[in-house]
């Protein structure tokens, strides 16, 4: 049994390529959006096809997933051209509509909860689909994106490239932290195993250097690579583990990872702070969840300050940094909650929202913060 749309996908990707269409792959910013367009791409180039254009959204200044204002950069590539959405799109109905009138053909790779529908999108593979009857609904998106890689290289996928996107795809189920479990299990230990011995630089370089030769084993490693990899630095609209990833140079690759190690650094230090003026807000409250926010948050750390308190307190935690219209959040719920589920029942009050059981995030405009607030509380 194969996922839903999955060897459908593929047939359309073969005649992309054999067609010479134009191709863009739309990712999400965070590690397996990043692992699953490389591997995409790479497969997409072994077949000999090029890639159009590469685009990740600014989760801060667009929102989350496929966005008008990506929309737009984009349209300039042209008519006719396919883009696939890797690691988001399941709830951009408005979007996806918009990206079809301006002449896009939209297929939408994701793993996030499905909401009420679906998007109007030329093909959806989600493994979460109602219709879709594979029974292991858990990979993250670079896995779902390697099963895809299998059906387009068939017998050209070398030994050399699967160990090559299994390194990738290991890394993402470990950093969205999907559960160790069948397919993902096997993900995990075979590509941890050939991590050490890759043959990008921009993995290489972290065993070469002496922060992570200090560390105690190989997860220890892998902890620290996957939190280096996930420190927020765009430049050119490119998220740092896809420059670094993509890398050629090792010397650059040093250099990248050396900058990052700094901005760990003082992140860390960011979240320790944020985390105390959390804490300190919501002592003596009686409520059965976090709901904290502010336009002095910083955007790129509320999603591990959330990870914390929800860890601390066993509750789900909302935490939103309030632009001047909006506000944009981050939730973490401890196991055995849906924040996914949560967040439905108060859909009315929000722009956008979407993402796993236990971490996904959401768009609001300020005006109706008090309202979605006063809403979770009374379920």
């Amino acid at each position: 049994m194969e996922i839903k749309n999955l060897k459908k996908t593929a047939q359309r990707i073969l005649k992309a390529v054999k067609n010479k269409e134009k191709i863009v792959l739309y990712g999400d910013a965070d590690l397996d959006g990043a692992a699953a367009v490389i591997i995409l791409a790479d497969t997409i180039k072994n077949l000999g096809g090029k890639i159009a254009a590469f685009y990740f959204p600014d989760r801060e200044a667009e929102g989350y997933g496929i966005t008008e204002t990506g929309l737009d950069r984009l349209k300039k590539i042209g008519k006719n051209v396919l883009l696939i959405s890797l690691d988001l799109g399941i709830g951009n109905f408005k979007e996806v509509k918009l990206a079809k009138k301006l002449g896009f053909e939209i297929i939408i790779i994701d793993h996030h909860e499905v909401l009420d529908k679906l998007p109007e999108a030329k093909i959806i593979v989600d493994p979460k689909q109602k219709e879709d009857k594979y029974p292991f609904k858990e990979l993250a998106t670079a896995g779902i994106v390697f099963k895809l890689s299998k059906l387009l290289l068939s017998d050209k996928m070398t030994d050399l490239i699967r160990k090559n996107f299994l390194e990738l795809t290991a890394l993402a189920t470990i950093a969205d932290m999907m559960p160790k479990q069948e397919e993902n299990e096997m993900f995990i230990e075979e590509g941890i195993g050939y991590l050490e011995s890759s043959f990008r630089p921009g993995i290489k370089v972290f065993f070469e250097m002496e922060p992570f030769e200090n560390c105690a084993n190989l997860s220890q490693k892998i902890s620290k690579i996957i939190s280096i990899l996930n420190v927020r630095d765009v430049e050119n609209n490119l998220p740092a583990s896809f420059r670094l990833l993509t890398n050629s140079s090792l010397k650059e690759s040093r250099a990248i990872v050396e900058k990052l190690l700094e901005k760990n650094k003082l992140r860390k230090e960011k979240i320790a702070a944020t985390t105390e003026e959390i804490e300190r807000r919501i002592s003596g409250q009686i409520s059965s969840v976090v709901f904290e926010g502010g336009p002095d948050f910083d955007f790129t750390l509320i999603s591990s300050t959330a990870s914390i308190i929800c860890h601390r307190y066993q509750k789900p935690v909302f935490i939103f940094k309030k632009l001047e219209n909006e506000s944009i959040g981050t939730v973490r719920a401890p196991s055995g909650i849906n924040s996914v589920s949560l967040m439905k029942k108060c859909s009315k009050y929000l722009l956008t929202y979407g993402g796993h059981p236990a971490a996904s995030g959401f768009r609001i405009k300020n005006e109706n913060l008090e309202k979605f607030k006063e809403c979770l509380r009374e379920q």
